[in-house]
């Protein structure tokens, strides 16, 4: 059975936002949720996740999962807010516990965050079937972007996360911390074997100019027409020409709000005495 797919772009970050379904009045999924911030004030906001609910509540549809494809390093993650407007148990890939690792020591965060991926209701193995209602899904690990990076097939399309861009768009950086070229280049491997008319549902979408914002490719147009990664590329030509373009890319500008609220299952920190929570800003760290 193949879902349908609803997608919604925000302009600000670039991100997709979807809602995965068999037909209205059925149970869904939400995918990569986006809480809007204005980083001048450091507020937040619900536009966004507000049209995605009120998608799903116009279609009477029931949320199982809130599922997030990894740790972005480009918005604040929008699922405890969605969550308490609509139910459903926010999930991650079970290889989360890494990336805590790496920013509780870069953050420096309290003595009593875990890095046991506890903030999030559930952890999603590679190859473990899960379900949507009636629809049938699992989940491939892709790191390389991140250690964490999960890609969500659910019938004929697959949730890509962060390993794709659209073919005019190429891969996913991998300078961030836990990120590995090489790694990210077998991963993509994994869906390039995946059959031709495969559905792929992007992460992000940066259009350059002339072209209107599109999240939808398949297997066959990537492995033909993707600029980094079509048939062909080896795995060291691939590495060599990642290691070079990330050396030249600036740092996402929400990188260090965003993970530091991410890794906590979209939560913000403990408040301190006064009743504010406060994000943190390492110097010299990345």
């Amino acid at each position: 059975m193949n879902p349908i797919v609803k997608g919604f772009y925000d302009d600000t970050t670039g991100t997709v936002t979807y809602v995965v379904y068999e037909k209205p009045g059925s149970v869904c999924a939400i995918i990569d949720p986006v809480l809007d911030y204005d980083p001048k004030a450091g507020r937040t906001s619900t536009a966004s996740a507000d049209k995605v609910i009120a998608f799903v509540k116009e279609l009477n549809l029931s949320v199982e999962w809130i599922l997030e494809t990894h740790v972005h390093a480009d918005h604040l993650s929008a699922a405890p807010y969605v969550r308490s407007r609509l139910g459903g148990k926010i999930a991650i890939g079970a290889n989360i516990t890494r990336v805590q690792g790496v920013f509780k020591k870069i953050f420096n965060l309290e003595p009593e965050f875990r890095l046991d991926g506890s903030q999030f209701d559930h952890l999603i193995e590679e190859g473990v079937p899960f379900t949507i209602g009636n629809l049938q899904a699992e989940a491939i690990h892709v790191p390389g972007h991140t250690p964490a990076c999960m890609a969500y097939m659910v019938g004929d399309a697959v949730f890509v996360g962060d390993t794709l861009f659209m073919p005019d768009l190429g891969t996913a950086r991998c300078d961030f911390p836990g990120g590995d070229a090489h790694t990210l280049y077998r991963s993509v491997q994994k869906l390039l074997r995946l059959p031709s008319e495969t559905r792929l549902f992007m992460c992000h979408d940066y259009p350059p100019e002339g072209r209107k914002v599109n999240f939808e490719s398949t297997v066959g147009e990537q492995r033909v027409h993707n600029i980094h990664i079509h048939e062909g590329v080896s795995e060291e030509a691939f590495v060599e020409m990642r290691t070079q373009r990330d050396a030249t890319l600036d740092m996402p500008n929400l990188i260090l709000p965003s993970v530091q609220v991410n890794i906590r299952a979209g939560q913000t920190p403990p408040p301190e005495g006064n009743g504010v929570s406060y994000l943190k800003i390492p110097l010299n760290q990345l």
